[in-house]
């Protein structure tokens, strides 16, 4: 049986390292747009790459989602039977600073992708959109989104990932390409960025636990937010492109934690309760210590967005029927796979 040949954008980050080992594990050829650099950016992928010379089922190319030649030769060259576009400016809060850039890739990205599609005439290639549940943005007291809730962006990031998730909709409609889009709620991951607020999180704990005298600054404790791992989610994605007929999934728990429950959690696990006193910019976090108080958590105002959405919730129900499938990881279970990861690589840190 002709293996199947897939093509992952943003193949070095979270989503795309798990996808890429789900890939290959299912026996697929996978071929991987990475960005040209003068350093290496490819630490969660470098346990799959064999070198090119010696028998091996997956490949990386120098591309880019901001250059439309790039995506094309690529595409012409490889012939995928699926593309996932997982390539992204992913960060919330740049995308304040950097709107510009963010909607180049997030948003135009996935229209360049869509186009090479189009004009290479690829009708049996099935088309991923990684969207986001910043689509809904505004929340409408403690809503529940689904498939049919209504968007409302307020981010430059969740404006750009809007055009994005329309276009596919726009080209599965107008050109028959089998084009789904999966509107994803947080996900995270021992592989999740670091300047991300749950890596943060474990990341400053573990050192903590170790000793560590740094302080971590935060913004929003309550922004309450719908958080799987990302391991569950890259398997979702893929039973997406595996429907008979293409269409539009919510992937989320269904339960939303704050960031304030997140360090709770965290912290008991590391047997450091965190007690919490003060409000607003004047409330901190602090440990007992031999007796002593140390303040280990203070909130910094530059760490608000502009706009805050405060509480982001997803109901997957439908998702988890047609696609046969529903999390293995629960939120606790998510925390603690995170914090046995940090502190491994917290105690390689003091021994360098």
């Amino acid at each position: 049986m002709k293996k199947k040949i897939a093509l992952i954008t943003g193949i070095t980050g979270q989503d795309g390292s798990y996808l890429a080992e789900l890939l290959l594990k299912k026996n697929y050829i996978v071929h991987g747009l990475i960005r040209k650099s003068s350093s290496f950016n490819t630490k969660r992928i470098d346990h799959l790459y064999i070198d090119p010379h010696n028998k091996t089922n997956f490949f990386l190319h120098y591309g880019d989602l901001t250059d439309s030649n790039s995506i094309y030769n690529i595409i012409q060259k490889i012939k995928p039977n699926e593309v996932y576009n997982l390539g992204a400016q992913s960060h919330v809060g740049v995308s304040f600073e950097n709107p510009e850039f963010t909607s180049e890739v997030s948003g135009i990205g996935t229209l360049r992708i869509l186009e090479a599609i189009r004009f290479l005439k690829m009708k049996n290639v099935k088309f991923y959109q990684a969207s986001t549940s910043e689509l809904f943005g505004e929340t409408y007291g403690k809503s529940i989104f689904n498939e049919k809730s209504k968007f409302h962006p307020k981010s430059p990031y969740g404006v750009a990932k809007l055009y994005a998730y329309w276009i596919t909709s726009v080209y599965r409609e107008s050109y028959g390409i089998f084009a789904c889009n999966g509107i994803l709620f947080n996900h995270e991951s021992p592989r999740r960025g670091e300047t991300f607020v749950t890596r943060k999180i474990t990341r400053f704990l573990t050192k903590k636990k170790l000793g560590s005298k740094e302080t971590l600054y935060l913004g929003n404790l309550n922004a309450k937010r719908d958080w799987g791992h990302a391991k569950d989610y890259t398997e979702m994605q893929w039973r997406i492109l595996q429907q008979k007929k293409p269409s539009d999934y919510v992937i989320a728990t269904g339960k939303a934690y704050s960031v304030r429950e997140f360090i709770n959690i965290a912290s008991k696990y590391l047997k450091m309760k965190v007690f919490w006193k003060g409000k607003g910019l004047d409330e901190i976090g602090y440990i007992k210590k031999n007796g002593k108080k140390e303040i280990i958590i203070r909130i910094d105002e530059n760490y608000f967005r502009p706009n805050e959405v405060d509480y982001l919730r997803g109901n997957a129900d439908r998702a988890f029927k047609d696609l046969k499938f529903k999390p293995k990881f629960s939120f606790t279970d998510l925390v603690k796979d995170m914090l046995d990861s940090d502190m491994i690589e917290a105690k390689k840190e003091i021994k360098k």
